[in-house]
């Protein structure tokens, strides 16, 4: 299909940008890489009177370290996170995790902030950033704030931002060197959305887990943060019971919708065993 009439802008500097957002309001949608916003307006699902393209916007682009935090662009897409040697010394699980977003073609494209900001509870980005412990930038003409990732997601398509609001950013902690981590996807085909997917971030001391964050994608309509399931395996060496029970615990949390990938129970099912193999995965990596 064809996307309905709209008026296109491309602002040169993020104020310009708030303030199209603040002056336009509600019949204004950002764009950033297209690959969620376009299929919609095509299927008339979103119908913006006003398009504002971010993509001649140089200060929502690039990756730097802050201190003990990286910061990455909203504008930044998939591909600069594969090649980004900062990204693969402090935050690999990004790296797993963006090499299992749809094709390179779309990673070419496809930007960090379209995937955390639009609440499609099908991307993978979130519930990575729920493990990392991420926060996300969102500015205003009011101002800036950081509003952490495991708080942003509301519903399906529904999230923390305000009216006029643009995330510019993610800023993430970066773990402890020596850290375990992992991003395990079960999906019907390359390029597709999960059935089931989990992400961990952890620490290991004298063989036993010190710390650890789980994050679940496509098991709800929203991303899920699985703390019970963390707690269950802190201070265990990962025996099959402890990991049965972080399995347990994280799929009393899952509400996967049936749809083609397969029914709510057989979802809810893959989704602990994906909960398995990267607890697994992650402490066969920490040092």
């Amino acid at each position: 299909m064809i996307p309905g009439q709209f008026d296109y802008h491309r602002p040169a500097s993020l104020a310009e940008a708030v303030h199209l957002m603040a002056t336009l309001g509600e019949d204004a949608r950002a764009l950033a890489g297209g690959h969620s916003l376009i299929p919609m307006m095509k299927l008339r699902l979103a119908t913006p009177a006003h398009l504002i393209d971010l993509g001649g916007i140089g200060a929502l682009k690039g990756i730097r370290r802050d201190g003990d935090h990286i910061v990455i662009g909203a504008t930044t897409t998939q591909h600069d996170l594969l090649a980004s040697a900062p990204i693969a010394e402090a935050l690999p699980v990004l790296q797993e995790a963006s090499r299992l977003i749809a094709d390179p073609q779309v990673r070419y494209l496809g930007t960090i902030g379209g995937n955390v900001a639009n609440g499609d509870p099908g991307n993978d980005m979130p519930a990575v950033m729920m493990a990392l412990g991420a926060n996300y930038r969102l500015e205003g003409e009011g101002g800036a704030r950081e509003v952490p990732a495991a708080e942003f997601y509301q519903g399906a398509y529904f999230t923390a931002l305000e009216p006029g609001e643009l995330l510019t950013a993610v800023v993430i902690p970066v773990p402890p060197a020596g850290h375990g981590f992992a991003y395990e996807k079960l999906k019907r085909k390359v390029g597709d959305y999960a059935t089931a997917a989990a992400a961990v971030v952890l620490t290991m001391a004298g063989g036993r887990v010190a710390t650890c964050r789980i994050g679940l994608t496509n098991l709800a309509e929203v991303p899920l943060l699985a703390d019970a399931a963390a707690q269950a395996v802190i201070g265990t060496d990962l025996d099959d019971a402890s990991l049965q029970r972080a399995a347990a615990a994280a799929m009393a949390i899952m509400q996967p919708a049936a749809d083609g990938r397969g029914s709510p129970d057989y979802r809810r099912h893959v989704g602990g065993i994906m909960v398995q193999r990267a607890l697994k995965r992650a402490a066969a990596r920490a040092s």
